[in-house]
């Protein structure tokens, strides 16, 4: 018991545990995925999010196609604000076909699924983001491909990582005979249920990047349900949640919302900040919106789905 306490304690993290922690959550922040659209130059898109005021900036990993944020940019975009904190995007629970890791024979075909010869672990394309493949999280093949690009964020000196598509088990808790969900469905290859094993893949992200960045955030988007277990709560600094306060122009009902909040309050007790994105389409809700956001004691982003501005944050 002792040595599995130990552990526990390795991988916890909270805002206030990174080096050189503001004293409170971030009040602010920006999600900027197509930097290159930020501004007319790399330079430029550098210092729009340098003098940007926000206390906390998700970008990519990489800048665009020209390839990766320098550890100086990072330094300086870190710089334009006292305890501002610059965590890289990654997704890890899908395969994006225009990442360096990509080989052009794992191709979908016409149905939607990748060539005979891709590796086990890729699944079908994702219909609502052409280019993105369902992954088999769990296995190591995959996980060996993503470890690297764990170690690539840290090395170009980001203070953490932002993980998408951590919410990847629910497409195998979908009972295609049902249809419907079944929650904590057990993985048939792991012998554990979908949601322990994405549990143990951030968990072996955390520990990877805290052996040599002690501190390191790590932040999940969306899967709230993965908060009701302690472990999780354990090894996670802040979670992202999209979509959580607004539908297009409307702003969701307290009763819409309530079964997300009901996870996250369970975060916020222990001190972690909840960060939402959402993504309105009309001014004329703004200000509900950061209401809404204050009374629960969340940080609030408003800005376009693809992530291509700064967007509004208070």
């Amino acid at each position: 018991m002792k040595h599995i306490a130990t552990g526990l304690i390795f991988l916890a993290s909270s805002w206030s545990q990174a080096a050189d922690a503001p004293a409170s959550a971030p009040k602010s922040m920006a999600y900027v995925l197509q930097a290159d659209k930020l501004a007319t130059s790399r330079e430029a898109a550098v210092q729009i999010l340098a003098t940007c005021e926000r206390d906390l900036i998700v970008i990519d990993a990489a800048f665009s196609s020209e390839g990766d944020w320098t550890p100086s940019e990072i330094k300086t975009i870190r710089a334009g604000k006292s305890g501002r904190r610059v965590v890289a995007y990654v997704s890890i629970g899908e395969a994006e076909d225009y990442r360096p890791y990509w080989q052009k024979s794992w191709d979908a075909d016409k149905d939607g699924k990748p060539d005979a010869s891709a590796p086990k672990f890729l699944n079908a394309e994702n219909p609502d983001w052409k280019g993105n493949y369902r992954v088999r999280y769990w296995q190591h093949a995959w996980q060996q491909i993503m470890l690297p690009a764990v170690d690539k964020v840290v090395a170009q000196g980001f203070d953490g990582i932002y993980l998408d598509i951590v919410d990847a088990f629910e497409f195998y808790e979908y009972d295609a005979a049902t249809k419907d969900w079944l929650d904590n469905r057990p993985n048939p290859e792991t012998g554990k249920t979908y949601r322990q094993d994405m549990i143990a893949w951030v968990a072996t992200i955390a520990q990877r990047a805290r052996a040599t960045h002690p501190g390191f955030l790590v932040i999940p988007q969306n899967a709230s349900q993965l908060i009701a277990h302690a472990n999780y709560r354990e090894i996670i600094s802040a979670i992202g949640v999209e979509d959580l306060f607004i539908a297009g122009k409307k702003l969701r009902t307290e009763k819409q919302s309530r079964f997300v909040v009901s996870f996250l309050e369970q975060l916020k007790l222990g001190g972690k900040p909840v960060l939402v994105i959402d993504y309105p389409t009309s001014e004329s809700i703004h200000t509900a919106a950061f209401e809404a956001a204050a009374k629960q004691g969340f940080t609030l982003l408003l800005t376009d789905r693809q992530l291509t501005t700064l967007g509004v944050s208070k």
